[in-house]
């Protein structure tokens, strides 16, 4: 059997009316947009078969608002046939740094109501294999502006799928006006309002399979953990949520990690990291203080639009977990941190604020049943998440205690922070049902060797020179920052 390439398929395709064939057999009529007649396949008595001679297009939109730039694309798919349009679920947004702020039924019900839109469908992977595999479009229809960064990821595996079978990718000029900029911040705007972003971490516990969660402790490097996207292994991957520790704050303010840097000044840092991103904060709370007290920061921490705070079952003057035993540390009683969770809880004003219960078991050596009912208790007294902390190198004493918990508790979250268990992957959390993991130092980490080693070349050669090569231009710093 003679091969016949994709190439001159498409060719055939795009040259050939399908009316015209079909009607040299059977006689049509059209009726609307199609034509209609006797199916010669069966004992057909009334026109049952319907031909369409437009071609099949598709269009996928990650957007809450539609505006002209997606009109501009809906009108040339129309110059091409049939158009359906993908709505990108939830989930997907995520995976491509645009959360949510409708929901997926009111962006069907706005694209569906767009002239010309044959049918709107739900796409739920970022990537078009499952899309393209089912539709077969000859065309998809889609803006210009993922030929380059991480987006290119998904302009490639578009045309590999049409490639298949001979579809075809034609990319409209995107759109740039001032209007469409304003729409752009107006989202951005509404994304960093206190409300929305407030209860975004628990929508993300129920969308992802772990919620990561970067280190932060300034404006800038909250930019870092909000904007860095990369493409890996056909997919597009970025931090979903914000973690402001106790330890990094400190320790950018020269201070020792004891509870030093009160709450007035960590709110400093919190209003820096909110003023210029959108993405949950989740915020250390150490050992939350005096009950009286922490009902007031966390009813200041909910108005800001924090999405979570996680406390410490210690008392005295805090000492870094990193510490272990190595200093004299005191686990609190279980029903004192109980009537502090009790309280923390009753002073919220919605649903969505979390507080998340830390349990130092494991790392003063006290055992696992001790942790195990510890975390009972503090579920059972009003905790929203569970945080199992381990200092030894592998996560096995912590996979033992989630397996142990989920055996009876399916859904309260668990956190984690992997610092010195770092070779475990997030699947591998996931697995022992992990919902949030935090890496929790390491852009302080490595900050700190790179302006030491900066400092040292300027000292040692007593220009700046040699260290340059090593250092980023402060063009591409600046782009990191919105102008308003």
């Amino acid at each position: 059997m003679a091969y016949i390439s994709n190439e001159v398929m498409n060719e055939i395709r795009n040259k050939t009316d399908i009316v015209d064939v079909i009607s040299k057999y059977v006689n049509l009529t059209k009726k609307g947009k199609n034509y209609f007649g006797v199916c010669p396949f069966h004992d057909d008595h009334s026109p049952s078969m319907s031909v369409s001679p437009e071609k099949q297009i598709y269009t996928c939109f990650c957007t809450d608002v539609i505006h002209e730039g997606h009109l501009n694309i809906i009108n040339k798919a129309l110059e091409y046939g049939e158009l359906t349009v993908g709505v990108l679920s939830d989930k997907a947004m995520i995976c491509y740094n645009r959360f949510p702020t409708i929901t997926m039924q009111e962006r069907i019900d706005m694209v569906k109501d767009i002239p010309g839109v044959s049918h709107v469908i739900v796409q739920n992977e970022v990537m078009y294999d499952e899309i393209v595999n089912e539709l077969k479009p000859d065309y998809v229809i889609h803006g210009d502006n993922w030929k380059s960064g991480p987006e290119a990821a998904i302009r490639d595996n578009v045309i590999a799928n049409l490639k298949k079978y001979g579809g075809e990718l034609i990319e409209v000029g995107y759109t740039y006006s001032d209007r469409i900029r304003k729409i752009d911040a107006q989202i951005t705007q509404k994304l960093a309002m206190p409300e929305f972003r407030r209860k975004r971490l628990k929508q993300l516990i129920n969308l992802c399979p772990i919620v990561k969660t970067c280190e932060v402790h300034s404006g800038l490097t909250g930019l870092i953990a909000e904007k860095t996207v990369i493409q890996n292994d056909n997919e597009l991957r970025q931090f979903d949520a914000m973690w402001i520790s106790s330890l990094c704050d400190s320790t950018d303010k020269g201070k020792p990690d004891i509870e030093l840097v009160d709450m007035s000044s960590r709110l400093r840092t919190i209003d820096d990291v909110l003023d210029v991103t959108t993405k949950p904060i989740i915020l250390d709370g150490d050992t939350g203080g005096l009950t009286e007290h922490f009902v007031y920061n966390v009813r200041t921490l909910e108005r800001v639009g924090v999405s979570a705070v996680i406390i410490e079952d210690k008392t005295g003057l805090k000492k870094n977990s990193l510490f272990g035993t190595e200093v004299v540390q005191t686990q609190d009683s279980i029903e004192h941190f109980c009537e502090k969770i009790r309280a923390g809880k009753d002073a919220q004003r919605t649903d969505d604020f979390m507080i998340i219960a830390r349990i130092e078991s494991l790392i003063l050596e006290q055992g696992m049943e001790d942790a195990l009912n510890r975390a009972r208790a503090y579920v059972k007294a009003g905790a929203d998440g569970i945080m199992i902390h381990s200092r030894r190198k592998t996560p096995d004493e912590i996979f033992e205690f989630c397996d142990t918990f989920r055996q009876e508790n399916k859904t309260t979250p668990i956190v984690v922070v992997p610092t010195s268990f770092n070779s475990v992957t997030e699947e591998e959390l996931a697995a022992h049902g992990i919902n949030i993991v935090i890496y929790a130092n390491q852009l302080m980490r490595s900050a700190f060797p790179a302006m030491k080693n900066t400092a040292e070349s300027i000292l040692k050669n007593h220009r700046a020179m040699e260290i340059d090569s090593s250092l980023m231009p402060f063009k591409d710093i600046i782009r990191l920052i919105d102008e308003i």
